[in-house]
């Protein structure tokens, strides 16, 4: 009887993951649109969990649509994209120096490429260790928490870092797993910033 419950949970596990609405573990697949999110600016005093909504009402995952809830202490996905490319880091801040690191060569890159929305989000954590980090790291682009791991899952992040590069609008260029040096960092910059402009795009002057 124990065998023949075991063989029905796993099953049910597999049924269920196969079910699962999402990326996989490999992140947001190039030519699909970032899923939308909205959630609390780490350093910000707003409290809750991510929206991952998109029509409202869903399941828990938010009661109105996550691109609908904006506000200076809020990371939204979609006003990210509606401003310029795109791109996202994911922080495990327990993931070691190289997810950390990772954020540093984006602040250290990011003046070379006005219009471009740099962004992050930090997964889970201490809230509180995570906003001394921002500090001590002077990271000036925002820094969203994840506090239950929700984003992370639809993204399918399995890897720090992992950075998502998407065109004005939001549908993803392609996206990098694990660490990238400062010069293929610029490089994937760069080619996302051209390919954005010959879609459209016109960069602040």
């Amino acid at each position: 009887m124990v065998g023949a419950l075991m063989v029905l949970v796993i099953a049910y596990v597999t049924l269920n993951a196969a079910r699962t609405e999402g990326p996989g573990s490999r992140g947001v697949p190039a030519g699909e649109v970032l899923p939308p999110f909205a959630m609390p600016l780490a350093a910000s005093a707003r409290e809750g969990d991510a929206n991952v909504s998109r029509t409202g009402g869903s399941d828990g995952a938010g009661r109105v649509p996550a691109c609908t809830v904006r506000g200076p202490d809020v990371l939204n996905s979609c006003a990210l994209a509606e401003r310029g490319p795109v791109v996202l880091a994911f922080l495990v801040t327990r993931g070691g120096s190289r997810c950390e690191d990772q954020l540093d060569r984006i602040e250290a890159v990011r003046a070379r490429f006005p219009g471009v929305q740099f962004a992050a989000i930090a997964v889970r954590g201490d809230r509180g260790a995570l906003r001394g980090l921002i500090r001590e790291r002077g990271w000036g682009f925002p820094v969203g928490y994840d506090h239950d791991g929700l984003v992370a899952n639809v993204y399918g992040v399995a890897v720090c870092p992992t950075l998502v590069f998407a065109y004005p609008g939001g549908r993803v260029m392609d996206s990098a797993l694990g660490s990238l040096g400062e010069r293929e960092l610029i490089a994937r910059v760069r080619a996302l910033s051209t390919a954005a402009r010959e879609r459209g795009w016109t960069p602040p002057s």
